[in-house]
């Protein structure tokens, strides 16, 4: 019994150690666009909506399926650490990083008509061509943005968090004096703060790239540049497809019912509601989401090595942590209840309405922290598939008609949209669940130890009967 209590406090400090700093990255990261935000804010009600919107088309359009994407190497990378195939981690970052770019060409085409597509969905023409100036200037951070997230996922899955701690904090400092200088001494404006968001990305990936080439804590995963890296470009799409569908069909769900909220009665008051209410959830979602990149971690690393109780064990603790974590802050939240509409409005009636809200939001909170975890599982087990398909059945089957219906049909207004997103969030929750507590992890443990090794045992196979090797 000591032994294991030992082992779990042992493994408890690790995750601990993991989860931590990985949540100050994702927040640092996450500062970026906010910052920018907040100064453009000060040029005008005009810029603020135009710079406001693009971000929002930015992401919905683009960077949400890159973010998706590199998630495949959550799966490649961290089982093949675990399993000891170093120099994979290398070649799979270089494909994916190839991958990731290719489709960037694709968003950029898309971005050039920002203006088109949201005059013809119904925005403001004068908004419209604001956002449309500050997507044409975004587009260079976008190449940026893509390489940086093939990266942090290099490092990730090392359990190398401290690196990219600094290197965010580096880029959010600067970030922030760059951003005022461009927007308010250049004469840019808001084309200034699209720049600023792109020299941040730059710099990020120049300070994590000179990491990765000369600190020898990256010295067996440093690979070089070969044919192999194109090769392995067909793996990663096999994961990269799901996975970024995975993210992007969440991600999408809670646009949907935004744009729905402008059909009620009262559009004004029901859409600044709800973008209040979305906007505490997407704060605190990156607190679990952090937690969830450590689980896919732990869980990748350790079926990779061959130690599947060691993954079961660090899913219980950081899930665990998590719940905890949502426990604190949807406390909080709810004896705040009555004064968390100030922090974003004076108007008597929209505070009231947060207010009505915000039990539901504590709920909603409670379920990202569990949707977080169980995400982490089956990105660390490469069950992106899945995952999808749970994920177009909770809110897209479940969530979005069910919120229809309670705001328009029963019209309970914005606050059947909410509920329905959370019900959306309760069946995908339980159905991962469901999926994790079947998992036979000795078996996965041995299919994800036979994925990390397959090259090399197609490699020794060549070998014996004179085929050259392809692999670097």
């Amino acid at each position: 019994m000591d032994g294991k209590l030992l082992v779990s406090l042992k493994e408890l400090k690790k995750v601990g150690l993991l989860a931590a700093p990985m949540v100050a990255v994702v927040v640092l990261q996450q500062l970026l666009p906010l910052v920018s935000i907040m100064m453009v804010g000060h040029l005008g009600e005009l810029q603020l909506s135009g710079v406001s919107i693009a971000t929002s088309f930015a992401t919905v359009t683009g960077l949400c399926f890159l973010f998706g994407m590199s998630g495949a190497l959550e799966t490649l990378c961290g089982q093949a650490y675990g399993a000891e195939q170093y120099q994979k981690l290398g070649t799979y970052t270089y494909s994916a990083i190839i991958c990731l770019l290719i489709v960037s060409v694709p968003i950029t085409v898309l971005w050039v008509f920002t203006e088109k597509i949201l005059n013809l969905i119904g925005q403001d023409p004068a908004i419209s061509h604001m956002a449309y100036k500050y997507a044409l200037a975004f587009i260079p951070a976008l190449y940026g943005y893509a390489i940086l997230q093939a990266l942090v996922r290099y490092f990730q899955t090392q359990s190398l968090i401290l690196p990219m701690l600094y290197t965010s904090l580096a880029a959010l400092c600067l970030h922030i004096p760059f951003c005022w200088i461009l927007v308010f001494k250049s004469g840019l404006g808001t084309i200034g703060a699209a720049f600023s968001m792109g020299s941040s990305y730059y710099l990020n990936v120049i300070l994590l790239a000179l990491y990765m080439k000369f600190s020898s804590k990256c010295d067996k995963t440093r690979s070089a540049f070969s044919k192999e890296v194109f090769h392995s470009t067909r793996v990663f799409f096999r994961f990269a497809l799901p996975s970024a569908a995975m993210v992007c069909l969440e991600w999408w769900a809670s646009e949907v019912l935004i744009f729905l909220s402008g059909l009620l009665p009262n559009p004004k008051l029901e859409a600044s509601v709800l973008s209040i209410c979305f906007s505490v959830t997407y704060v605190h979602f990156f607190i679990p989401y952090g937690i969830g990149a450590t689980t896919s971690t732990r869980v990748a690393n350790e079926l990779g090595a061959g130690n599947p109780q060691a993954a079961k064990m660090a899913v219980w603790l950081l899930l665990s942590i998590s719940v905890l974590e949502a426990i604190v802050v949807g406390t909080i939240l709810y004896f705040c209840r009555n004064f968390l509409g100030y922090v974003f409005s004076n108007d008597k009636e929209v505070v009231d309405h947060v207010a009505d809200i915000v039990p539901f939001m504590c709920l909603s909170i409670f379920l990202d922290a569990l949707q977080a975890v169980f995400s982490g599982v089956a990105r660390g087990c490469g069950w992106q598939n899945m995952a999808a398909f749970v994920n177009l059945g909770a809110y897209y089957l479940v969530g979005a008609p069910l919120g229809a219906v309670l705001a328009f049909v029963l019209h309970f207004k914005v606050k059947g949209l909410f509920i329905g997103l959370t019900t959306g969030s309760a069946f995908q929750v339980i159905m991962l669940a469901i999926i994790s507590l079947s998992i036979n992890w000795e078996k996965q443990a041995s299919k994800a130890r036979e994925m990390a090794t397959e090259g090399d045992e197609k490699n020794e196979s060549e070998v014996a009967v004179g085929t050259p090797n392809t692999l670097a």
